[in-house]
């Protein structure tokens, strides 16, 4: 007979498989197009420059042209849209991007050369490659709705990967080490079974890790229990007014003393934004990235007198709460670039393999399902969950 104690084990496993099979099925397919699509956007800022290389890259000079003028330039193109913003790249090969309008539907985008003053590109920022593969990452390419879709589906990733270390368990100790490798001179149907188990185990705590930082995005709540656990409360997007009257000033513009300032303030190499103020009240504010840190996405931001470019406020990244510091911390957990290209190798393999799971998750459950229908296999099923039993 058997003990409590196995049934209870086999019971449960039972269970853990049919929550496996019913969330595999239902989330396959966008489980199948949000890894692809992470795959992609891994190397997006290596991939970029060489996409869009004659736009991105040009020849560095001796001299740049103030920003206020590249800002003129880039005006020109589309005059009766507002400035949004300038990204002013740590490197001296690469151009600078005026983007226009309010929020990233609809914006328009102008690339201009820092040295000549030449406009080397322009469009809408909806139809540019990566901005694409993001949209249909997040969204499916159907706006809110999309993410509610994407939102559901790595809540369910999630429980499929934690229900599959359970199912990858072993029974006895006898099957300890078939758990561990592929047997790839077996038939096809045992090397997808242990495609899709065995590798899921080794890449278990990875896709864990895309799957929770995954769903800060996807659920405000889960975003807010970061702060919660970390005792502090999300900061609120500070709005720094103008100490004095907007007035134009004479020989260098106010956006390139902020430039020249945040940089000052900030000596780290680093990417800087330049958020044009969308009204007089408001001051200039300037965002700029550390690129020497250890762990990227670390921002220091700065504020300036839209009439004299005058410092008012600055906010290192280290003035930041604990909360906001583990946030910014987020990002680069789920693309992988949390230490640079280990790491984003990882996340790229990993990516790619989850991809598989669908596929070959629901090669396992069809294989079963045409066994099922065959009595002679039925009896054998049987017969073998009873000698298990014992």
């Amino acid at each position: 007979m058997s003990s409590p104690r196995r049934t209870s084990s086999f019971s449960l496993k039972k269970l853990f498989g049919q929550i496996h099979l019913w969330l595999g099925l239902a989330s396959g397919m966008v489980v199948l197009v949000v890894a692809l699509t992470g795959s992609i956007l891994v190397f997006e800022d290596e991939l970029e420059p060489i996409l869009y290389r004659k736009e991105l890259i040009v020849q560095p000079q001796e001299t740049r042209l103030p920003v206020d003028q590249l800002i003129a330039v880039a005006k020109k193109e589309y005059p009766k849209i507002p400035v949004r913003q300038v990204r002013v790249f740590a490197e001296a090969n690469r151009s600078v991007l005026v983007t226009f309008g309010k929020g990233k539907k609809g914006m328009k985008m102008v690339y201009v050369n820092p040295y000549t003053g030449k406009v080397l590109g322009k469009g809408n920022y909806d139809s540019r490659f990566f901005a694409v593969v993001t949209s249909l990452h997040r969204y499916l390419l159907m706006g809110d709705t999309g993410k509610v879709i994407t939102g559901i589906s790595c809540s369910m990733f999630f429980i499929l990967t934690i229900s599959g270390i359970v199912l990858w368990w072993p029974a006895n100790k006898n099957a300890i080490k078939q758990r561990f490798r592929i047997k790839w001179d077996a038939s096809f149907k045992r090397v997808n079974w242990d495609w899709h188990a065995v590798l899921g185990f080794y890449s278990a705590f990875f896709l864990l890790a895309i799957s929770i930082t995954g769903l800060v995005w996807s659920y405000q709540w889960v975003d807010g229990l970061i702060f919660t656990l970390s005792g502090t409360k999300p900061e609120k997007q500070e709005k720094v007014t103008n100490k004095s009257a907007i007035a134009v000033k004479a020989g260098v513009g106010v956006y390139e003393k902020a430039l020249a300032a945040t940089n000052q303030a900030f000596p780290f190499n680093g990417r800087v934004i330049i958020n044009v103020p969308p009204n007089d009240s408001l001051a200039i504010n300037t965002v700029k990235t550390n690129e020497e840190a250890a762990i990227p996405n670390r921002i220091s931001t700065a504020w300036f007198d839209a009439g004299t470019g005058e410092q008012i406020q600055l906010k290192p990244f280290e003035k930041l709460n604990t909360g906001s510091q583990i946030r910014r911390i987020i990002y680069p957990i789920h693309t992988g670039s949390l230490f640079g290209w280990p790491t984003k190798m990882i996340a790229l393999f990993v990516s790619l393999f989850a991809a598989t799971l669908p596929v070959s998750g629901f090669l396992i459950w069809w294989g079963k399902k045409k066994k099922a229908k065959n009595p002679a296999a039925i009896r054998k099923n049987v017969m073998m969950q009873e000698v298990a039993a014992v």
